[in-house]
């Protein structure tokens, strides 16, 4: 295997002018930069990234850690950190944390080892001790989609408190005055912001809450099918259900359906989150969309920020707005669910 000796013997050069090449070709003269990428190149010689990383106290690599890729919105939101990184000269590390603070913890010890350059995480739970163990090591982070109320750190979320917020409204102009909402993990800030959401569209209207219906799960479609078949063993159903994330309302509609139930003529079904068209062949439901690649992409940006001009720029929260889309899993309250 060819060394950068071997690259400066070929290029007629000395090997800490190969260096200059590989580090800051901007210090190189054209005509010498040429020639010792030709020598690289007729060589195949492939720079030591370890010892350039030592160098350098870079590595070109950030970390992403999600809690669950199989669901669309965190896979748009990889596809966008990885095109934003990549123009940037930067790698990815997915890791997939599957909302346990064990694996958490695993993944973030192992990546602080690994010396990544910044992190961008969606925190398991709404407290800043992830984010602590990373600031302690004086390396850039941004948090994704969640908040984590007394820590310093840069966030990019969307409105989920508003999202639901308007799904709730729209519910109440179809003339639904029983619903339901099947939520996330409380130690989660979306999920508590969504539950937020839902009471002040009640309030506002002035209708009172039935604790009963407001249950919590996981973000996941068999929680979404457990918690839905649990509601509607209840002796009064409600007219219509709010499910805090896509895979929670794919997993209640199987209950529903299952029940005997037709969406919307017997229930109503809406939630936050879009599900693409690749997934359910035809969009189907009511929902509040948020902007995952969107989300991605500035996250991206804030933490090269970050990289480039440590310590320039005060923590920002950036909070992206959702958008209402009605589709057909909403219908007004006919005569027989009045009753």
């Amino acid at each position: 295997m060819a060394n950068i000796r071997d690259v400066a013997s070929l290029a007629q050069v000395s090997p800490i002018t190969v260096s200059r090449v590989l580090n800051n070709p901007e210090t190189v003269s054209p005509a010498t930069r040429v020639r010792v990428e030709a020598a690289i190149e007729e060589l195949g010689y492939i720079p030591n990234q370890i010892a350039r990383s030592l160098r350098s106290n870079r590595t070109n690599t950030l970390a992403l850690v999600l809690t669950d890729i199989t669901n669309p919105f965190w896979t748009s939101v990889a596809r966008s950190v990885e095109d934003a990184a990549s123009a940037q000269g930067f790698n990815v590390i997915l890791c997939n944390t599957d909302e346990r603070e064990d694996k958490q913890e695993e993944y973030l010890s192992v990546l602080l080892r690994k010396r990544v350059d910044g992190f961008l995480l969606v925190p398991t739970r709404s407290e800043a001790s992830a984010v602590e163990s990373i600031l302690r090591q004086k390396v850039p982070i941004v948090v994704l989609d969640r908040s984590v109320p007394g820590a310093a750190v840069d966030v990019v979320r969307s409105d989920s408190e508003a999202g639901a917020y308007g799904l709730t409204r729209h519910l109440l102009e179809l003339g639904h005055r029983r619903i339901a909402i099947l939520s996330g993990p409380s130690v989660v800030s979306t999920a508590q912001d969504r539950v937020d959401g839902y009471r002040r569209a009640l309030t506002e209207a002035g209708i009172p809450q039935n604790e009963h219906w407001v249950l919590e799960g996981e973000y996941t479609v068999e929680s979404g099918y457990a918690v839905a078949r649990q509601l509607l063993a209840g002796a009064e159903l409600p007219t219509a259900l709010l499910g805090a994330n896509n895979f929670i309302a794919l997993g209640a509609m199987q209950a529903i359906r299952e029940r005997g139930l037709h969406i919307p003529n017997d229930l109503s079904v809406v939630c936050v989150d879009d599900i693409p068209a690749w997934l359910v062949g035809e969009p189907f439901l009511t929902v509040a969309a948020q902007s995952p690649y969107d989300l991605g992409r500035q996250a991206t940006e804030l933490l090269l920020r970050q990289i480039r001009e440590p310590g320039q720029h005060p923590p920002q929260e950036i909070l992206l707005t959702t958008e209402l889309i009605v589709r057909h899993s909403t219908a007004a309250v006919n005569g027989n669910q009045r009753k």
